[in-house]
């Protein structure tokens, strides 16, 4: 871990990066990819200490209230933020000037903040977003190493539900020949409907994987899955978009429980309510 003073917090769709690379080890993880240059190593992660203050002094200027995001490159509630809370102090400020929040992650570390998520909510808007790839705890605990598990993570979904937080599941990647598997799609989409979820996010049954990405995840598959690397290299080479032979029919299992329970699945109606600061917000009643 290393601290460095940033220039600017918020990018031009209000998104922001408190930190820059991760410790949760998960092995398909697309921002170790060459293409966002980083410097450093992924796992020694860089905080910007500065970040309340820029993020205060950008709220403060704002004229029009909007969402929040954070998440989208690195999780806000990896194992620095247990001692640093950046992300927590950034959720107050937000919470103080009246703005919403969108906030991704796979930790369970989220539900320190509740009390900061409720106020922001009870005001605004607040959505936290929670990635699920694997109903297999074994798999999960491989898959992504460092962080809590699906079981766990299925109960944070709960929680958020019965305190009023809507929340959005990342469905997202799915990994050919590990979980593409119709038991493996139920298992998460099973934890999703418990919990009423308000949306899932899914951008087809399937992977990408680039440069420097590719490499880490195809030495995790010789570490965990001897054989595996190669049959990926037989079927997939060196594409971009690595699409599960299931895609078409885990898609339609996918449509079909999101229409029976009123959960909300095209990516853009997704993406459009993370974004959507209402001007008379009417928080969710959850039956």
């Amino acid at each position: 871990m290393h601290f460095v003073n940033a220039k600017g917090i918020l990018s031009p769709q209000n998104g922001m990066n408190i930190y820059r690379g991760c410790t949760h080890g998960c092995i398909y993880c697309d921002s170790r990819s060459v293409c966002y240059g980083f410097t450093h190593a992924f796992e020694d992660v860089e905080v910007k200490r500065n970040a309340p203050e820029l993020l205060e002094r950008a709220l403060r200027s704002r004229r029009k209230k909007c969402m929040i995001g954070t998440g989208a490159m690195c999780d806000p509630y990896m194992h620095c933020e247990e001692t640093l809370q950046m992300t927590r102090k950034c959720l107050e400020l937000i919470e103080r000037y009246g703005f919403g929040a969108a906030i991704q992650t796979k930790s369970d570390r989220i539900l320190r903040d509740l009390d900061v998520l409720k106020r922001i909510n009870e005001k605004t808007k607040c959505v936290v977003q929670i990635t699920l790839t694997t109903y297999d705890e074994e798999l999960c605990r491989i898959l992504e190493p460092n962080v809590c598990t699906t079981k766990r993570r299925a109960e944070v979904l709960d929680i958020l539900r019965e305190n009023g937080i809507p929340a959005v599941v990342w469905l997202s990647p799915v990994l050919p020949f590990l979980t593409d598997t119709k038991e493996n799609l139920e298992g998460i989409l099973g934890y999703c409907t418990r919990a009423k979820v308000y949306g899932i996010i899914c951008f087809g049954m399937g992977l990408t994987l680039r440069e420097g990405d590719r490499e880490y995840f195809y030495g995790a598959l010789d570490r965990h899955f001897p054989g595996l690397r190669q049959k990926y290299h037989h079927k997939y080479g060196y594409s971009y978009e690595l699409k599960s032979d299931r895609h078409e029919a885990l898609m339609e299992i996918l449509r079909d429980v999101c229409r029976r329970n009123g959960i909300v699945h095209e990516v853009d109606a997704c993406f459009q309510y993370l974004h959507e600061f209402p001007e008379k917000y009417e928080q969710l009643t959850f039956f």
